[in-house]
């Protein structure tokens, strides 16, 4: 069953293949760069038997050294038929690409990490045929990132630390230094990695805590259709239609304050007070549009050929 984890999962190594680096340490091989890998897509023809079988397929193809096939799963449990399928995964994509085959799998806590190590024998009594060892991205293997300089470094592994730890005692404080090291990226790159994390999360009560989190940073919107926007732009419209303008200004006052400060710009005491004093909420949506590439604080209030402001 495909499922969110599943999808966020393909998403991270497809777009990210960086995040395997803890794989690459671990068998003594050089760090991988991002052009050493190609996809093999699931919907090419030729490859289309494994099409709802295998999450994600990678050739690791490096300038030097030995190239060989990546096929990576996501185990939210422990199955016994996927067992039986990881060996012929790994017999197809050798016989059909020759080349060497290593299997992946990303687990989420530790039980179904320690099953899906294996080993899985194909045997008849003492002797055994073929045996299938996966190598497994889990809780004892991924590291727990609570650091947000560690984030802003590798936010491929960062992301893969919150899924892996969703269900850990810390998943807290990796999610915070997860909001507080994203928000050294440009708008588009934070909107990106929180989507993926969001979805990687599925169902898990720590998905809440990211949404509640998320809530509260407002760095990159409008247009990109996030929980941030929602939550503004519906604020602003019932603030409008009942009436409430003074609270609904006092919030988008510090919508506004919050950007400046987590871009660490530096708010005189004369412009808090002209933004805090402010009660129109279309200048406020002006100024708060503004924030998201000003330099300076004095810039909310620079008048361009597209915008002025038409309460201030």
């Amino acid at each position: 069953m495909v499922t969110s984890t599943h999808e966020a999962t393909h998403r991270l190594f497809q777009e990210h293949p960086e995040a395997l680096t803890l794989v690459f340490e671990s068998l003594g091989i050089p760090p991988p760069a991002k052009s050493d890998f190609g996809s093999i897509t699931p919907d090419a023809t030729e490859i289309r038997p494994l099409e709802r079988r295998v999450d994600t397929v990678l050739k690791f193809e490096p300038a030097m050294g030995e190239s060989f096939l990546l096929a990576i799963e996501s185990q939210t449990k422990k199955d016994p038929d996927k067992a039986k399928s990881w060996a012929y995964y790994v017999a197809h994509l050798s016989a059909k690409y020759d080349m060497p085959v290593l299997l992946v799998a990303v687990c989420r806590d530790r039980s179904t990490a320690k099953w899906a190590a294996g080993p899985f024998e194909c045997a008849v009594g003492p002797w055994s045929t073929q045996v299938t060892r996966p190598f497994v991205l889990g809780p004892g293997t991924v590291p727990v990132i609570t650091d947000e300089s560690t984030v802003a470094q590798q936010p491929a592994l960062s992301v893969l630390s919150a899924m892996v730890h969703s269900d850990d005692r810390r998943a807290p404080a990796i999610l915070e230094a997860m909001v507080r090291g994203l928000l050294s990226f440009d708008p588009d790159t934070t909107a990106y990695w929180f989507e993926v994390l969001e979805v990687g999360l599925e169902n898990t009560p720590v998905k809440e805590k990211w949404r509640e989190l998320m809530s509260n940073v407002i760095t990159h919107f409008p247009g990109h259709g996030t929980i941030y926007e929602e939550r503004y732009l519906e604020g602003k419209a019932e603030g409008k239609a009942e009436g409430k303008t003074e609270g609904k200004a006092e919030e988008g006052a510090s919508f506004i304050l919050r950007v400046l400060e987590k871009h660490g710009i530096d708010v005189p005491e004369d412009i808090r007070e002209r933004i805090t004093s402010c009660t129109d909420l279309d200048t406020l949506t002006l100024w708060f549009d503004r924030s998201l590439t000003a330099s300076t604080a004095e810039d909310l209030f620079v008048e361009t050929p597209e915008a002025s402001e038409p309460g201030a």
